[in-house]
Formats: C-alpha cells, sequence, structure tokens
C-alpha cells in the first residue's frame, strides 16, 4: 500500500514548519517568525508507532505583490486538498482565531478531506486554557493543543490523524501487473506519451503546463503483460501561475512514485536536466523504484552524430545518483523509439525484483575482496564475514562485518559496482545494511 500523505496547513505563521519538523524529526524546514519563509524541502518521509507517512509542509507561500495573504492560502489549501488524504489545519492558541483562519477552514470543509485541527502554541504542560474552546468556532471537530516547539500533545495529534486514514487500499491490481508512473515536470510530454502509448487521445494534451489536473489510472495490456500507466497532473493553471505553486507540482509525482512498481521520469529535450528533474528523480531514487529515464521532444532537437552522447553525459552529471538508469530518447509526438520502451520496462521491473541465492553472493563478495583489500584504520582492517539478500524491490544486502565504522563508503560503492557486473541490477538501486559481528559470534 502507498504511504498516506499527511499535509499541514494553516496561514503564515503560525508554526507549521516548525510542527513538520517535530514530526519529521529532523530540521528540514526554515523556521522563522518572518511569514513566507519556508522555501526548500517540504516533503518528509515520517514514521509514527510503525505507520509510515509522507508530510508535507505548505507553508511558505511568498505573497506576489499583486496578491492577497488569503488569495495565497486558497491556491495552498487547493494543492493540499487535491494531493493529501488527512490535512491538518494548524492556527495559533496566542493569536485566537481570526478571519483567515474561518476562510481556510471553509475551503477545507467544501473539499470533504478528513482535518484535523492542531492549536498551536501551547507551550506548558498540562490542559490547555480554555481559550482552545473558541476554535470549536471553525466547525473543525475537536482542537488539539500542542506545542510544535516543545513536542507537546505531538501523539495525540497523530493519532487523530491515523484514525481519519483508511488504511485498507482502494483498488489492488493483480502482482503481476507493472504499475508505471509517467512522472516529472509540467509539459515534459507525460500525457502525450500515454496517448502514444494506447493510440489515442485518451488524456488531455496541451502546450499549456498542467493541464492534466489530477492523477489517472490506465490499465493497458500489451503482448500478454498487463499494465497500469499512472499520468501525474502538474498543478499549474491555465492561467498566469505563481513560482511557489510549481514546487507542489512534485507531489502529483512523489504520490504516483510510492505507488508505482517502474517509473519514466520524464525529461524535456529542449530544455534540458532541471532542479524539478532532480528532485523527481530524488523522490524515486528514495523510493527504491525501477526507473528508466525519457528523454522526450528529441525530434526537435538540431543534432549530429555527438549530439545524443553529449546530451547522455548532461543527464548523467546533474543525475549522478542515477547513473544505473537506462536511457531512452524518444518523440511521444512522432512515436519514436516509443515501442522501445516496453521491453524496458519489463527487463527493469524484472532487476529491480531479482534475488541472487547467498552462496552465489558470496563468491562474487569475495572475489572483490581479493582483487580489493577493504579499508583498515589504526591497524584494524574491515572484515566481511558474509553478505545475503534480504529483499527485492529494491534489491537489498545485508552485510555482517566485524567493525560498521570501516565500511567506508567508497569501499561499498566498489562492491555494488562488482554486483552490477555479475548480475545487471540495471534500472534499480542497490541498497546495502550493514551490520556488526565479532568474530566469537561471526557463525552464529
Amino acid at each position: 500500500m502507498a504511504k498516506p500523505i499527511v499535509a499541514i496547513v494553516g496561514r503564515p505563521n503560525v508554526g507549521k514548519s516548525a510542527l513538520f519538523n517535530k514530526i519529521a524529526g529532523d530540521r528540514i524546514s526554515i523556521v522563522e517568525d518572518t511569514p513566507g519563509v519556508t522555501r526548500d524541502r517540504i516533503y518528509a518521509e515520517a514514521e509514527w508507532l510503525d505507520h509510515k507517512f509522507l508530510l508535507v509542509d505548505t507553508g511558505g507561500i511568498e505573497p506576489a505583490e499583486s496578491d492577497t495573504i488569503l488569495t495565497q492560502m486558497r491556491k495552498q489549501a487547493e494543492v493540499a486538498i487535491a494531493t493529501s488524504d488527512v490535512i491538518i489545519f494548524v492556527t495559533d492558541g496566542k493569536a485566537g482565531v481570526t478571519a483567515t483562519d474561518h476562510e481556510v477552514a471553509s475551503l477545507l470543509q467544501k473539499s470533504g478531506k478528513p482535518v484535523v485541527l492542531a492549536v498551536n502554541k501551547f507551550d506548558r504542560p498540562g490542559p490547555p486554557p480554555v481559550d482552545i474552546y473558541d476554535f470549536y468556532n471553525l466547525g473543525m471537530g475537536d482542537p488539539h493543543g500542542v506545542s510544535a516547539v516543545h513536542g507537546l500533545g505531538i501523539g495525540d495529534l497523530l493519532e487523530e490523524v491515523f484514525r481519519q486514514i483508511d488504511i485498507e487500499p482502494e483498488e489492488e491490481y493483480d502482482n503481476s501487473v507493472i504499475k508505471v508512473a509517467v512522472i516529472g515536470k509540467p509539459n515534459a510530454g507525460k500525457s502525450s506519451l500515454i496517448n502514444r502509448i494506447l493510440g489515442e487521445e485518451r488524456l488531455i494534451v496541451s502546450d499549456i503546463a498542467g493541464t492534466t489536473r489530477d492523477a489517472v489510472d490506465t490499465p493497458f495490456e500489451r503482448d500478454g503483460q498487463e499494465y497500469v500507466l499512472i499520468d501525474t497532473a502538474g498543478l499549474r493553471r491555465k492561467s498566469r501561475v505563481d513560482e511557489q505553486i510549481e514546487k507542489y507540482s512534485v507531489l502529483r509525482s512523489l504520490a504516483a512514485i510510492e505507488r508505482s512498481d517502474v517509473c519514466l521520469i520524464m525529461i524535456d529535450a529542449q530544455s534540458g536536466i532541471t532542479e524539478q528533474d532532480s528532485k523527481v528523480a530524488g523522490y524515486a531514487h528514495e523510493a527504491g523504484r525501477a526507473v528508466i529515464l525519457v528523454v522526450n521532444k528529441w525530434d526537435a532537437v538540431e543534432k549530429d552524430d555527438k549530439t545524443m552522447k553529449r546530451f547522455e553525459e548532461q543527464v548523467y552529471t546533474e543525475l549522478a545518483f542515477m547513473t544505473y538508469a537506462p536511457i531512452l530518447f524518444i518523440s511521444a509526438k512522432t512515436g519514436q523509439r516509443v515501442e522501445k520502451l516496453f521491453p524496458l520496462i519489463q527487463y527493469v521491473s524484472d532487476q529491480n525484483a531479482l534475488r541472487i541465492r547467498t552462496g552465489v553472493l558470496n563468491d562474487v563478495i569475495n572475489d572483490a575482496v581479493i582483487r580489493m583489500q577493504p579499508p583498515s584504520d589504526k591497524g584494524k582492517r574491515l572484515k566481511i564475514y558474509y553478505a545475503t539478500q534480504v529483499s527485492a524491490k529494491p534489491p537489498t544486502f545485508a552485510f555482517f562485518v566485524n567493525q560498521a565504522d570501516l565500511f567506508h563508503f567508497s569501499y561499498q560503492r566498489y562492491l555494488e559496482n562488482r554486483l552490477r557486473e555479475r548480475f545487471g541490477f540495471e534500472g534499480t538501486c542497490i541498497r546495502f545494511v550493514i551490520r556488526e559481528r565479532t568474530d566469537k559470534n561471526k557463525n552464529g
């Protein structure tokens, strides 16, 4: 089941980022008293009592000169509503209920999405002050007094959040079905590619970025293999678009990645690799999905016999963490090389699910150790007793060693390269889990 998405919503300066950081367990968002300072990372994977979920900080909208805060809050709420499973509506217990709080509450009520009301800045232990009862006027149910700074009331808040989440998946596909997420920045040609594959204008295609408003699942069969193609919304309007809202277009990709087996990361050949491409690719990498880098609009690029090679080098330079992913240059418009996608999707899906027998794996590891001695420090050398694959999707290997801190990243990369040389693993990341064992119990 895909991880649920929990969005934190509220007017500026109520403590959304502080709450985000406390729940995520890391100071990811910038926290200042000035409204509109959250500019960078707004997504984090969080966990509470064995419940894993994706947390979204919708703070930091910086109003343009011609826009009012209310207008910005409306757009922020629309984005959160469109992408989340549950919304945490944060208010300021010291400031009390404001007109903007009422406006946001009205938007959330109309959405039909579950909402949990958090009244922040109740920083003293014990029962909340009687002022908390004023927040019943928002019509959002019971207010939960919290202190994002001190962590008070967070457990009760999250308990209510998970009461609102339907833990049963809405739709399950058979394990033989390959779920393919078509992701990338707006106007990279995601819908055009799916239309080309389906051979019909199933999805809206326009030169205006973001005309696909919602994620769309399209079951499809080809050469006996069943697929589900997941198209993602760009979350941009046909009219003028604020730069800040563009950040939230990544949310659709994030949700689609969570549900997918294979990610087609669409790259616009005309604009090259952008920061948003890197972010989307990073989420697919972190999620451990099989990946194909699909360079679209290749027909529109002026080229010579070295253009493709140069572009490929640029892609792998900008996405240095994803050099394992194959690149396919296509044109969704003309159909150029689109037919090559299907065997490649099947291939990387199989690679992502590949399992290696322990005996064969250790033969490869032992041979690699003989070729290059493990690192040492102060006379102590790393010993790798044995390795075993503990899971697939992505392939994950546990290494039992004498001293974990001697297993340097560079040597892990060396062993990863040896595994790729021997077994392929093309289109998938490889994960290592390091477990320490002493000589005395190494065979235990």
